[in-house]
């Protein structure tokens, strides 16, 4: 009896490990790499995902703390820029409403942005846009199921425009396939670098990345042949993709 109850014990502490791993492969697999320029390109699990960044959906949300940084011209009429000394200043007026348009190498897709949820992060993301940041950039990474994850210039993980920003984080259950959001390396590090949402698991995401958009169109044609471009390999992290996934131009269109 008393092998009988070890034995039962064992098993137990088996199934728990096992249920444990599956979670932490599940939350902690990527996003480690995010917008931070300390970041390794090379070892994308070296820093595990902070669940502190989490916010209770109850709190009281803070007043989002703008850069200093210059606003670029609305007319499409910027010069490229890729380095900037400090987060941009209000760029956008957040009771408008935004779209971006995506041009890609496997087809044309639109963003419905969210200025009314996440107003620091849109403010950022489409001043970079109107800058032609993300023009020309590859996206990176691709997980099954899971995400695309674009906006690094330097196509490594570990690129970004010069400076962070806060989180504006959504409630729990929110994500879902069409999302965009940031990637990040822990609490308020967001910066350039953002990932769709692709599959059922990556709409299973924790709470810890600012949500600033959704696919409107182009979500089963474009998105979909960008997310079939997986990397297979489980030790991979997705990275590099099966093939080649260029951002050509991202368009803002206020209204």
């Amino acid at each position: 009896m008393r092998r009988s109850r070890q034995s039962t014990t064992r098993k137990r502490g088996i199934q728990v490990l096992a249920v444990i791993l599956v979670v932490v492969a599940l939350v902690g697999f990527v996003f480690a790499t995010g917008d931070s320029g300390d970041d390794s390109a090379t070892d994308v699990t070296e820093a595990p995902l902070e669940t502190t960044a989490v916010t209770d959906a109850a709190a009281a949300p803070t007043e989002f703390i703008y850069g200093t940084g210059e606003c670029a011209p609305s007319a499409g009429s910027a010069n490229q820029q890729r380095e900037f000394a400090d987060a941009p200043q209000l760029c956008i007026d957040p009771a408008k409403t935004y779209t971006a348009t995506f041009e890609t190498t496997q087809g044309e897709f639109t963003v419905r942005l969210l200025p009314d949820r996440a107003p620091g992060t849109v403010n950022s993301f489409v001043n970079l846009a109107r800058w032609k940041y993300f023009d020309g950039t590859k996206c990176h990474r691709v997980i099954q199921d899971f995400v695309v994850q674009c906006g690094d210039p330097t196509a490594t993980g570990s690129g970004g425009p010069g400076y962070d920003f806060a989180d504006e984080l959504p409630g729990l259950g929110e994500y879902k396939i069409g999302s965009i959001a940031m990637a990040n390396s822990g609490p308020n590090t967001n910066g350039s670098q953002f990932f769709i949402i692709t599959g059922n698991n990556g709409a299973a995401l924790p709470p810890q990345y600012s949500l600033f958009g959704e696919v409107v169109s182009g979500l089963d044609t474009t998105v979909k042949a960008m997310a079939a471009l997986f990397n297979p390999d489980p030790a991979a992290n997705g990275v590099p993709p099966a093939g080649d996934i260029v951002l050509k131009s991202v368009t803002i269109t206020e209204s």
